[in-house]
């Protein structure tokens, strides 16, 4: 019979103590909205009154009409105060949230060198400051700091203090592992002793990565008993991150028999992931387990000849109930089942037996090979394939381009570009300048280009990489560019290389703009509102 598991996500606080992550009032008010209709329990917003930023996220977040519990952040009273008089500990009441996390010393080491006080003493902070709070009608969660290490250095005095919690009015007892240091049957040994001896108290578990191991440790706490679970989306958190809660989710609910939310929302976990990675403006990695762009994507050509036959054959779970999807990928590494899924994604007929199927895979194998690559470029693979099938028709011919790029003392750098085309049967020069030698083509491209496609006044270029490939070369090396491009309803990503920048740019940037007019290039189409899009690359 499966079992229930409450979520604590703690990403507005603990989360925010990550390197490099700065929510603003609003950001941590859109992610809260969202962790609600993931179906979180529990939202820590933060520490009421640390700062401007969570004095109006508490503020604000009441008018939302949330779900989960909004939870307020704080420690014990001082030592030698008097809990009703604590600063903290009113900051937490007035916040209006609905339940406070408190965080108290487990570690008599801790207590000792941190607090600089006595053990008894650590014991009257942690039970007068949770009776006070429980009086004013708060939901209390205890967060026991330290208490792995302290159990492992004084198991006495750590149980001692859940029981003190426990005793004054704690709802739950979250067991942390601050310092991320603690192995995985250490966290089940230690756990399931804490069961027999607090019979069955509600107890919850708080790991750090600091050994790559919260994901593991809080499992097998919930194995041992736990039934709370605390943890950031996509494992922010200070050093290096909190227990990943979209790898812990999952495998509880899908793997381990465990209830955490409902089937409907476990299909959003990937939208959420992505949607707080975005609002943070951290970059998530593609590897990431369960919601990672590549979670899902084959390569080898042995794998993707499994998978058409059934996905269960490299797929541990099927990717959309989390939200996410399986992705074929074309490269050096291609076999004739990687084109012919590519190809059905784009709606083409490539006969697996026709000797141009196996050159059109022979040709992706020695581009990738001269540096070019496909798994982030499919608008270029797209054309590539099509062209190969006879489906593509001419637009414009390429005849010439030149770049002057001219910078005087006293005055800023000056690009300007030379296009020379024919279309149809008219010669077209133009010329165009630009913030710097890329933009001064792509103006004079399309100043060339728009008024025979007018469709390409709704696009434009959103992002430009470069990437050196032979590093021992220095700047006479080999470099490949990517463009991605959109127009109003599409993005798509296209692939230049040559050991001129200047031509690998005009190589992907010539592919974008014949993709965007793949309408007007496919025979028997003319889409006069944009390009029919298939295969576009997923961000």
């Amino acid at each position: 019979m499966s079992k229930s598991i409450s979520i604590f996500d703690t990403t507005l606080r603990d989360g925010t103590q990550g390197e490099g992550i700065s929510l603003s009032a609003d950001d941590k008010l859109k992610i809260a909205k969202k962790l609600d209709e993931l179906g979180v329990h529990y939202i820590e917003g933060g520490i009421p009154g640390s700062n401007g930023k969570d004095i109006e996220f508490f503020k604000r977040v009441q008018t939302l009409g949330l779900h989960a519990k909004i939870t307020a952040f704080g420690s014990t009273r001082r030592k030698g105060s008097i809990a009703h008089q604590d600063d903290n500990l009113k900051r937490m009441i007035e916040s209006g949230a609905q339940a406070a996390t408190l965080v108290g010393k487990s570690w008599d080491f801790h207590v000792h060198t941190a607090l600089q006080t006595t053990l008894e003493e650590n014991l009257a902070m942690i039970a007068d400051s949770i009776s006070y709070l429980k009086q004013q009608g708060m939901e209390l969660i205890f967060d026991a700091e330290h208490f792995f290490d302290g159990y492992k250095n004084n198991p006495e005095y750590a149980v001692e203090v859940l029981r003190t919690a426990r005793q004054a009015g704690a709802d739950w007892l979250t067991m942390c592992d601050t310092n991320g240091g603690t192995l995985p049957h250490e966290i089940y040994e230690i756990v399931s002793r804490l069961n027999l001896e607090l019979d069955g108290a509600p107890l919850g578990i708080h790991t750090h990565n600091d050994c790559e191991l919260a994901v593991a440790n809080t499992l097998s706490a919930v194995q041992a008993g736990a039934r709370q679970i605390q943890g950031t989306m996509n494992g922010y958190g200070e050093r290096c991150g909190n227990a990943n809660l979209c790898s812990i989710l999952p495998t509880l609910q899908l793997k381990m028999d465990y209830t955490c939310i409902s089937n409907e929302q476990m299909a959003q976990l990937t939208n959420t992931a992505r949607y707080v990675s975005e609002i943070a403006n951290v970059h998530m990695p593609i590897n990431q387990p369960y919601v990672g762009n590549a979670a899902f994507a084959h390569k080898g050509g042995i794998h993707v000849s499994a998978i058409l036959r059934d996905s269960r054959t490299y797929e541990h779970i099927e990717p959309e109930k989390i939200g996410n999807k399986q992705r074929i990928l074309v490269s050096e590494l291609a076999g004739q089942s990687n084109i012919l899924s590519k190809a059905k994604e784009m709606d083409l007929i490539l006969d697996p037996e026709n000797e141009n199927t196996k050159q059109i895979i022979g040709k992706i194998k020695d581009l990738e090979h001269q540096g070019y690559q496909f798994e982030g470029a499919d608008a270029s693979l797209e054309l590539l394939l099509r062209e190969a099938n006879g489906e593509i028709k001419e637009l414009f011919v390429f005849e010439s381009f030149k770049m002057l790029v001219e910078k005087n003392a006293g005055s800023a750098v000056v690009s300007e570009a030379f296009v020379k085309l024919k279309i149809g049967g008219d010669s077209i020069y133009t010329a165009a300048e630009g913030n710097g030698p890329v933009n001064a083509l792509d103006n004079a491209l399309r100043k060339a280009l728009v008024e025979h496609y007018p469709n390409l006044r709704e696009m434009h270029l959103s992002d430009y990489k470069v990437r050196v490939l032979d590093e021992a070369d220095a700047t006479a090396s080999k470099v490949r560019v990517l463009i991605e491009s959109q127009n109003l309803s599409n993005t798509w990503s296209t692939v230049g290389v040559s050991a001129n920048v200047i031509e690998a740019s005009w190589e992907a940037l010539v592919d974008s703009i014949r993709y965007a007019l793949i309408g007007q290039a496919l025979p028997d189409q003319n889409l006069s509102n944009g390009p029919s899009i298939h295969g576009i690359v997923n961000h």
